[in-house]
């Protein structure tokens, strides 16, 4: 065990003083180097002086024993006297200099260290880099908060129209419908100013609404064409996730055309999604998915999980679903000028439960589209314009892509060609 000072108890006790015989008078008692001091009340005892036996010339092992002349100090010859004062000479011009050089160091004031520093910006960022496309799009994207007596809830969106007394702003359908009944809607701005805001219109069938500000001249977007985004194009999402505002994230663009649905039985959303791999997370909801160029060409609505985490709600695995803009420019344009918004059907009734690779028409809609088409019930759709669709959700995405008014080709199962101009319904 090791010992310290602290432990006296467990400190050696010093052994007794052992008296040895002394044979001879003369010699006196020798004390050990480890033995204590004699205390000043111990009896004082006479010391006899001692006998001291002459000190014999030592002799180094493994050398020649020295030898030297029998000379006194005064009997010193010449040379060693001259020897004698060059070395006291020698020895005191040192010990001047060395004095004086110690004096001069003292004196001198400790030298001073500084590390350089770089003046101005040297590492500038290229309007096409990451940060220089996040401080251009960052004025226009908001955080948004809703509040009622059913719950709360925090989203993202970003201005779309301004003028001098008013704003839009377009987000999701699930970011202000969350809440339900008469809901609070705050907008917090990147400066950390704050606006209410009042919803203009909503689409569930696309998971879009657009809010009204009562301030003007703010930062508007700039809205890209999503037709042309390919597959590796370049994304950057900004958006609030889980209330930490203006939080940017990059990645690249996974997929296109991902059908993607949302919400419950009674309020569908039907996406042709842009999937990233860029970081989306709950409250990135309604914020912009922009390109290298600062333009939005999706708003980020959804995610793909593999479960949830402690707190209920699950987080990025790098599979985020966004709105194409086109889409919701189109959807965004009608919720402000008409305060609804209308979506494309070829007026027939699908069999979802249909286990086979197509879509089955259940049943065709009296004065639809498609009544005045060959298509009928119990046809099964395996293509739209001439691509593949697996199911009805599948088929439904295709068109809600599309714009009321257009034409498509359906393929049947028997190969058949179907051309069907495309109605409108109103959300």
């Amino acid at each position: 065990m090791t010992q310290t000072p602290e432990d006296p108890q467990n400190l050696p006790e010093t052994p007794a003083p052992v008296e040895s015989p002394v044979s001879d008078s003369n010699v006196a008692p020798v004390e050990s180097e480890n033995s204590p001091e004699t205390s000043p009340a111990a009896e004082v005892t006479e010391v006899v002086p001692a006998v001291i036996a002459p000190i014999p010339t030592p002799t180094y092992v493994y050398a020649p024993p020295m030898t030297f002349s029998e000379q006194s100090a005064g009997s010193a010859s010449p040379a060693v006297k001259k020897a004698i004062v060059a070395g006291v000479i020698s020895g005191l011009l040192a010990g001047m200099l060395g004095f004086m050089g110690a004096s001069m160091i003292g004196n001198t004031p400790a030298p001073s260290i500084s590390l350089p520093a770089s003046s101005g910006d040297t590492s500038p960022r290229a309007d096409d880099s990451i940060a220089g496309i996040a401080q251009a799009v960052l004025p226009v994207v908001v955080s948004i908060d809703v509040s009622s007596n059913q719950g709360s809830g925090t989203g993202s969106g970003f201005v779309i129209r301004s003028t001098a007394k008013e704003s839009f702003v377009l987000t999701n359908n699930h970011v202000v419908a969350g809440a339900g009944g008469e809901q609070d809607i705050t907008v917090t701005f990147q400066d950390q100013t704050q606006a209410t805001a009042t919803i203009v219109g909503t689409d569930a069938s696309y998971d879009l609404a657009v809010l009204r500000l009562d301030r003007g001249n703010l930062p508007v977007a700039a809205l890209g064409d999503s037709d042309a985004v390919v597959v590796g194009d370049a994304t950057i999402a900004i958006g609030s996730p889980l209330g930490l505002t203006g939080t940017v994230t990059s990645g690249i663009v996974s997929a296109l055309n991902r059908p993607v649905t949302a919400g419950d039985a009674t309020d569908v959303s039907f996406i042709s999604a842009i999937q990233t791999d860029a970081a989306i997370n709950p409250g990135n909801s309604g914020g912009p998915l922009v390109n290298s160029r600062g333009e939005v060409i999706g708003v980020n609505s959804a995610i793909a999980t593999t479960g949830s985490s402690v707190s209920g709600q699950s987080g990025s695995i790098g599979l985020g679903f966004a709105i194409p803009i086109n889409q919701a420019r189109r959807v965004a344009t009608e919720l402000i000028e008409t305060g609804s918004s209308s979506y494309p059907v070829i007026g027939v009734q699908l069999d979802m439960t249909y286990s086979g690779q197509g879509a089955l028409v259940q049943s065709v809609v009296e004065g639809g589209p498609a009544s005045e088409t060959e298509l009928a019930a119990g046809d099964v759709i395996t293509e739209i314009d001439g691509v593949k669709v697996s199911d009805g959700t599948e088929l439904v995405v295709r068109i809600r892509a599309k714009n009321p008014g257009d034409v498509v080709e359906l393929t049947l199962e028997d190969g058949t060609v179907i051309e069907v101009t495309l109605g409108s319904d109103q959300n």
